[in-house]
């Protein structure tokens, strides 16, 4: 790959990324400091990820593999997306919201895979040159955070009061429009498909590896992946009003550290995958999704801070021990014939099934401890996904028989 392209494809991925951390994180706290949404709108809302996930397959299944190239759809898409988001940021009610969210997330959901198509598409080597690609997806995200918090101030608690956390959609609004032109000069990625073939819902939904659900062990991995889903649920929705509630400045940037020890707990992966094997980094995974919410319970802004802060920087644990070690299970476990529909059904199975599930979950509990002052007990909202991926680990630990898989950094 020559440097132009990588360039291209760098910048593509930072500006991908750049754009979900841009508004994802502060959602919660946006939704109930300006729209005065409860916990089950902001469940609603957040819960369009998962819409967008399960629609995704479709629009990349019978339109992008088929008829168009990968980086003009990408591109239209992005367009699509800045004008949503800027209507999202002149909304003044969750009902007048929700329509343009929910646009927004079937539009740029499958904007994840298509990415990943255009870069794959001019490489020789993916497993050696893609991760310095998609690295940079994970920089635009921490930029985002950061320009929040330290540039802008948008999550300051006066800045939130007088409406500026608005001009995060604002921002997202600009960058997705740069990359929705930006897309076309990307190198050109055909359709894969013949668009004269039959394509079956099964293709799109990766339904073939439903066969895998008769192995044992597969079958209490995916039931896991789904319960997973509901307290990593908690803390996409709840994180960021929390901090902001609690006092804690700068709570965007901040919560940047998550991203930071994704990378570096990517890197120590391979390492604790082949000493300990499959079982125990997952459940290692399950048990660090329970210790930050404990930690999260008990900590303040105050004498307790670092518990928050060590909370936060466990997100490259609780992620990759158990999703990233997810998909190579999946991968080792499928075969070569149904290795794409399997990941697929995975995909399905977590962020379209299991999201969808937790974000209605998280929305309920929030609502349950919501006090008459307008406040959370945060402590109780924390210690129920806590305990609820406990039982997860628990579970697993006992319906699981260990299997020695292979892992090739």
């Amino acid at each position: 790959m020559n440097k132009a392209t990588q360039f291209k494809l760098s910048l593509m991925m930072f500006l991908e990324f750049f754009i979900w951390g841009g508004w994802f994180v502060t959602l919660g706290t946006f939704l109930g400091s300006n729209l005065q949404a409860n916990g089950a709108e902001t469940g609603m809302a957040f819960a369009t990820q998962s819409w967008g996930a399960i629609i995704a397959p479709f629009i990349i299944g019978l339109i992008a593999d088929r008829y168009f190239n990968a980086e003009k759809i990408l591109g239209v898409l992005h367009l699509v997306g800045a004008i949503l988001m800027y209507q999202m940021a002149h909304t003044t009610s969750f009902q007048g919201f929700y329509p343009y969210v929910l646009g927004y997330m079937i539009a740029y959901m499958p904007t994840l895979a298509l990415v990943n198509s255009v870069s794959f598409n001019q490489m020789k080597d993916p497993t050696k040159e893609f991760s310095f690609i998609r690295v940079w997806g994970t920089i635009g995200w921490i930029v985002a955070g950061l320009a929040i918090s330290y540039l802008f101030h948008w999550d300051a608690a006066e800045n939130i009061k007088s409406g500026l956390l608005q001009n995060t959609f604002l921002m997202t609004a600009l960058a997705s429009a740069i990359l929705g032109v930006f897309s076309f000069t990307l190198p050109k990625t055909p359709p894969t498909a013949n668009k004269d073939s039959k394509v079956t819902m099964s293709d799109i939904l990766g339904l073939d590896a439903l066969k895998l659900l008769k192995d044992r062990n597969f079958l209490m991995f995916f039931i896991a992946s789904i319960l997973i889903c509901i307290p990593l649920a908690f803390y996409y929705q709840n994180a960021n009003p929390f901090l902001t509630e609690i006092g804690m400045t700068n709570p965007t940037g901040k919560m940047t550290i998550g991203q930071v020890s994704e990378v570096l707990f990517m890197l120590l992966l391979p390492v604790f995958f082949k000493r300990f094997g499959f079982k125990k980094t997952l459940l290692f995974g399950m048990l660090s999704w329970a210790l930050r919410y404990v930690l999260f319970a008990y900590g303040d802004a105050g004498e307790m801070s670092f518990m928050l802060l060590l909370g936060i920087a466990l997100h490259g644990l609780c992620y990759d021990f158990f999703f990233v070690s997810g998909q190579i299970y999946t991968d080792s476990k499928a075969g070569e014939k149904v290795k794409s529909a399997a990941q697929g059904l995975i995909t399905l199975a977590t962020y379209g099934v299991g999201m969808l599930i937790g974000f209605w979950v998280a929305g309920k509990i929030t609502d349950t401890y919501l006090l008459a002052d307008g406040t959370h007990n945060w402590q109780n909202i924390w210690l129920f996904p806590a305990g609820f991926a406990l039982v997860v680990m628990v579970v697993f630990a006992l319906l699981f028989k260990d299997e020695k898989i292979e892992y090739k950094a």
